[in-house]
């Protein structure tokens, strides 16, 4: 099996990618937004689960972007562009109704790209983030704009032995903040 390339703060663990993935209503032929992509994993993931989906990947790190290329190499994802750069600048330049699924992973000038978000009328935007502030800025944001439905508290804890025996280590704890378009 191929073995996914890091870089600082990456990749998003899998069971967190798995209930990310699964709250974003992905579908077959669907418009799939990787933003703050790091390592390309929620992408790569995303591939597996649906049919001609079409992935955009944008990171405004340099590092972040040649990893995710050389994963997405690796992992023969071939329906995928990568964009480095700004993210809410990127999605400024996409149609309206463009966007069918955007996960955020990185935070960087987060309201504005929730706004771009809201403007090009993406129809599901699943973020994790780590710090409480932020997670109370996007629920803000995501209520101001009409999108929020729900925020979740994600904790995997992982078998590790321990004298012989086994005993279990948390990861670090995750929130997940789901934002759907078209709310009444």
């Amino acid at each position: 099996m191929t073995e996914l390339l890091h870089v600082s703060g990456g990749p998003t663990k899998p069971e967190i990618i798995a209930v990310s993935l699964s709250k974003l209503d992905l579908a077959d032929g669907c418009r799939f937004f990787d933003i703050g992509c790091g390592t390309g994993a929620v992408s790569i993931e995303a591939s597996k689960m649906v049919r001609d989906i079409s992935i955009c990947a944008i990171d405004a790190r340099e590092e972040a972007i040649s990893v995710t290329k050389k994963n997405f190499e690796a992992f023969k994802i071939n329906n995928a562009q990568v964009f480095s750069g700004e993210s809410s600048e990127i999605l400024e330049k996409q149609e309206v109704g463009s966007i069918d699924c955007a996960f955020i992973g990185g935070t960087k000038n987060i309201s504005r790209v929730l706004e771009v978000l809201a403007e090009k009328k993406a129809k599901s935007i699943v973020l994790n983030a780590v710090r409480i502030e932020t997670v109370v800025n996007v629920i803000n944001k995501m209520k101001e704009l009409d999108l929020f439905e729900e925020a979740l508290h994600i904790i995997v804890s992982r078998s590790a032995p321990i004298t012989g025996e086994t005993m279990f280590k948390p990861e670090n704890p995750i929130y997940i903040i789901v934002g759907k378009s078209g709310k009444n």
